[in-house]
């Protein structure tokens, strides 16, 4: 009787712990709007938000498309949230909004839809299609390697803010 009670009760904590191994695994990070993007960051929930905010607070916004499935955004999200500047920056002076999907402002997508794609509008709601990046075949699109140009962009759209409101 002894013997069945302790090989019963070692089945049922061998059970249990791997019930409990199985359950952790399982268990994410819950998703937050950063979508690994910058934990550090605030970020508006939608593109109206972000308009309001920027307008609001007389910062530009700052428009991430892309994809989760798209390796290029991946490889792009790990470079932006790994560069210290681009996060304190984008924390400090910028309304933040990454979204995954169109929006209905045509401006936004100037030469087409692709990700990823970055934007950038001034707080007085206009679409800063003048800011762009490296590459003349997509015009807002940045890589992993463009980090330093995009940080150039970010000061850019600071600057204008100040020179042309």
């Amino acid at each position: 009787m002894l013997h069945s009670t302790l090989a019963l009760s070692l089945l049922l904590i061998a059970v249990t712990s791997n019930l409990a191994m199985a359950i952790k695994k399982e268990k994410r990070a819950p998703q937050t709007l950063s979508r690994g993007w910058g934990d550090e960051i605030t970020w508006v929930q939608t593109y109206e938000e972000g308009l309001y905010q920027a307008k609001k607070n007389n910062k530009p916004l700052m428009v991430i498309h892309h994809l989760e499935d798209c390796q290029y955004c991946q490889a792009l999200k790990k470079a932006f949230a790994e560069n210290e500047e681009i996060q304190e920056m984008a924390q400090n002076n910028f309304i933040m909004l990454n979204l995954m999907h169109e929006t209905t402002d045509k401006n936004l997508s100037p030469d087409g839809q692709y990700v990823p794609r970055i934007m950038f509008v001034d707080p007085s709601l206009t679409v800063r299609a003048d800011i762009t990046g490296r590459y003349s075949n997509r015009l807002y699109t940045y890589e992993p390697q463009d980090m330093m140009f995009l940080i150039e962009n970010m000061k850019k759209a600071l600057r204008l803010i100040q020179t042309e409101l």
